[in-house]
């Protein structure tokens, strides 16, 4: 892309005293002229490039500029690539790795990376998510819809969206687009995503931005006040936070949150087994004890079924 390329070229102008246009070529694989465009280009920009011709000629930065070459510091640059190099992990390329390598032409230890840091976004479905990443990262690219089945606690559904988009957030990657049944921008998880098919081109819109705050993607229609054993105050401490409950005298551990739905409530509750008891809203006490004694009867009936069967 030519933005990659002339970042890449300004890196190596801020590292190197002078360079030619052949090796500024060969390094980024393109002829002398997109090498001559990229240059005036840059000088168009505002940054101050001297051309010279002849023996020992070449391209530079104005002398009165030298103090720029500060302008990414080693830590920084490592810093950049221990997060180009995450990109890489859930993509299961090495495209951001070759980026970095162009950007640090000239400081040839940094390909390194901080060994220190280490990031890797992949998760379990790593295999099957890699795939999606690039497939919509083309049709964002390439302005093409997106036709895929979307499978959500409601049931499932057929989409055609306008992508604009790729979000990692909450653990979990998303594509914010804009959503052709529901004639609204939307945001979709990628793990709930099968079936993606790249249809026909669009014309972009002018999408906002995605509202990622909490109380817009996760409105709190709830309210609960829920009891937790000592021993998964580690649950709490990674889900919520240090400062997310109170530790009573009994050192068991209150906690109030919102959720979205009962679900979500009952679930959450019912995943400490024994662990938890969900204090407030009292109507919820109701709606989770059915819960409980519905299961129950579900795993007695089987229970019975299986002595008979033996």
């Amino acid at each position: 892309m030519k933005l990659d390329r002339m970042i890449g070229i300004l890196s190596i102008l801020l590292q190197q005293e002078k360079v030619t246009a052949p090796y500024l070529a060969e390094k980024f694989e393109v002829s002398r002229r997109t090498i001559n465009r990229d240059i005036e280009a840059l000088c168009m920009a505002g940054i101050p490039l001297v051309t010279r011709q002849g023996q020992g000629g070449g391209i530079s930065i104005m002398d009165g500029y030298k103090v720029d070459r500060t302008l990414l510091s080693t830590t920084e640059l490592k810093a950049i690539l221990a997060g180009l190099q995450s990109l890489d992990s859930v993509c299961g390329t090495n495209r951001y790795a070759q980026l970095m390598e162009k950007l640090s032409v000239g400081s040839s230890n940094l390909l390194a990376g901080d060994s220190h840091i280490l990031i890797d976004l992949a998760c379990w479905q790593k295999a099957s998510l890699a795939p999606k990443i690039e497939q919509l990262h083309h049709a964002i690219l390439s302005a093409r819809k997106v036709s895929f089945t979307y499978h959500a606690p409601k049931g499932e559904s057929h989409r055609l969206i306008e992508p604009y988009d790729l979000l990692f957030q909450w653990s979990s990657w998303y594509v914010w687009s804009y959503c052709l049944e529901r004639q609204d921008y939307r945001l979709f998880k990628l793990n709930r995503m099968t079936h993606l098919q790249t249809e026909e081109g669009f014309e972009k819109r002018s999408a906002p931005l995605p509202d990622l705050s909490p109380e817009k993607v996760f409105p709190a229609a709830y309210q609960v006040t829920v009891r937790i054993d000592a021993a998964y105050k580690w649950r709490l401490l990674e889900e919520y936070g240090p400062y997310s409950f109170t530790e009573q005298s009994d050192g068991s551990l209150i906690i109030s949150s919102g959720f979205t739905d009962k679900d979500s409530i009952i679930c959450w509750v019912t995943s400490f087994g024994e662990g938890a008891e969900l204090l407030e809203p009292a109507e919820l006490r109701e709606e989770l004890l059915d819960f409980v004694e519905r299961m129950r009867e579900k795993y007695k009936k089987e229970y019975k079924r299986f002595k008979h069967d033996r």
